[in-house]
């Protein structure tokens, strides 16, 4: 049996879950700027509601990115420094594959329905800000039939996949702002967020293949470089 303690902080949504071989047992998630004082939060809430010691745990999962520099940042570090105290292994989970596996659990759970799932691709798009959106196109086996990229959505983006015959879903907080600019009827937005139960199956995959990081030198994948801006307020 595996505990596996899922940190997801890459959007603005901290979340955190609890996985028992690969299935969910306890999650927290929440909306908002303060993740770093909730992911600890919401881990210590975690384990106590669960009866579960820190010290039980087998693993960390963390969400890699691509997304939010800044939460990228706050939940590696929480992840880094649980698994140099507890000595135990890090795993890193690609953000848009997990956010694919939740729109496959969505649907296995009926919470959305498709005319042909064998054929139909999934499109996870978490914001990048403006038109761009971070994101890599699934089959429904979470196969990637692309490579994650940074894209400035425009109405020929995804054209090889938007007139192959299956369905397009797209999902994930990028998604919405996409709609009115790919063809019209081409894709279906489905209600899919970013969530830390995301990362339970594929971080149990990869802890059992002994896929796991090195907690020293591991940095999230951020895609694009971090630009610091100048603030318009005055101060002075």
């Amino acid at each position: 049996m595996s505990l596996i303690l899922c940190i997801e902080t890459g959007t603005d949504v901290c979340s955190v879950a609890l996985s028992r071989d690969g299935e969910p047992v306890s999650l927290r998630e929440e909306a908002g700027r303060d993740h770093a004082r909730k992911v600890a939060v919401f881990t210590d809430e975690l384990l106590r509601e669960s009866g579960v010691d820190a010290d039980e745990l087998d693993a960390v999962a963390i969400g890699r990115g691509p997304g939010s520099y800044t939460g990228l940042r706050i939940g590696t570090s929480f992840a880094k420094g649980l698994c140099y105290a507890l000595g135990i292994p890090l795993v890193a989970v690609e953000s848009l594959e997990a956010l694919a596996e939740i729109a496959v659990e969505d649907h296995e759970a009926g919470l959305f329905q498709s005319e042909d799932w064998a054929s139909a691709r999934l499109c996870p798009m978490i914001d990048a800000r403006r038109m761009e959106v971070y994101t890599c196109v699934f089959d429904t086996s979470l196969r990637a039939l692309g490579d994650v990229t940074a894209e400035v959505v425009t109405p020929q983006s995804f054209d090889g996949f938007l007139h192959g015959g299956g369905e397009f879903f797209i999902f994930g907080n990028g998604a919405a702002k996409t709609v009115d600019v790919l063809p019209q009827g081409s894709v279906r937005l489905i209600e899919v967020e970013t969530s830390a139960r995301g990362l339970c199956r594929p971080a149990q995959r990869l802890f059992d293949m002994g896929r796991t990081e090195d907690v020293a030198y591991f940095e999230p994948s951020y895609l694009k470089d971090f630009v610091v801006t100048t603030g318009k307020k005055k101060l002075f």
